[in-house]
């Protein structure tokens, strides 16, 4: 049996996603741990030498993610690379989608040229109902540049889009849009599993959503579109972004685990 590729210095790139939002840990700097850490906490415990930093930002669109996060990640010399981006955007009423994805391309191609080990992800299919339903085909288009892009680099592609077999409300945080401790953890056996990093790692146990009736979901989704929605729009309205004021959690490498 082939032994696990080993990697020593591994930086992630992205946004909410990649920083860990919905999956609170009060002792971590930015009071989160997320996916990128629990991978970073398997791969620490096969090395001692092993260095993880972490540059993702809430609330960033792709642009801002290769901006701000692109250079700073190539200096620092790693051998193992996640990038996600792409969810931020696809939201917005006006994208260009093609010009995001030559930007994306030739980010991913300066990584792969590195000598890293790229990881990329496709978004997760929204279905057609819910907040998401409306954008659904943006999401496709978005996720098929980023099966193309892998292909054409050699990247690693963790498709979230193709993930059928996950009950995704019970991966969910309350806020709807981010993932809960569950969700990254088992977004982390993926990434290690497409790595082909051997691990005893079993997926958590989750509750099954409660069955809600008419007059509970209705009360559930004002409660929701007040706490939630609400002051989502108001930030995308005034231009402000969740991640403002926010550094990155490990922009140095560091030891975790």
């Amino acid at each position: 049996m082939p032994s696990s590729p080993a990697f020593t210095r591994y930086v992630a790139l992205g946004d909410s996603f990649t920083e860990g939002v919905g999956d609170p840990d009060p002792a971590r700097p930015n009071g989160l741990r997320g996916w990128a850490d629990r991978v970073a906490e398997h791969l620490a415990g096969l090395d001692p030498d092993f260095g993880y930093a972490n540059l993702a930002i809430r609330g960033r669109k792709l642009p801002a993610i290769l901006d701000e996060q692109l250079e700073p990640a190539l200096a620092l010399e790693p051998d193992l690379v996640t990038v996600h981006g792409g969810g931020n955007d696809v939201l917005r009423p006006k994208v260009d989608l093609d010009a995001l994805a030559q930007r994306y391309d030739d980010a991913v191609g300066r990584l792969t040229a590195s000598g890293a080990r790229v990881v990329m992800f496709t978004l997760f299919d929204p279905g057609k109902g819910g907040i998401y339903g409306a954008v659904r085909g943006r999401f496709a288009l978005f996720n098929e540049w980023a099966r193309e892009i892998a292909d054409a680099h050699g990247a690693t592609l963790v498709d979230m889009w193709r993930m059928r077999g996950v009950d995704l409300v019970t991966h969910m945080d309350t806020d709807r849009m981010h993932l809960n401790a569950a969700g990254h953890h088992y977004m982390a056996l993926q990434v290690l599993d497409a790595l082909g990093v051997e691990h005893g790692l079993q997926p958590m146990e989750v509750t099954p959503a409660p069955l809600l009736g008419r007059r509970e979901q209705l009360r559930e989704n004002a409660r929701w579109t007040r706490e939630f929605l609400g002051p989502w729009i108001h930030r995308r309205v005034t231009g402000r972004s969740s991640g403002d004021g926010l550094e990155p959690k490990h922009p140095t490498f560091s030891r975790i685990g």
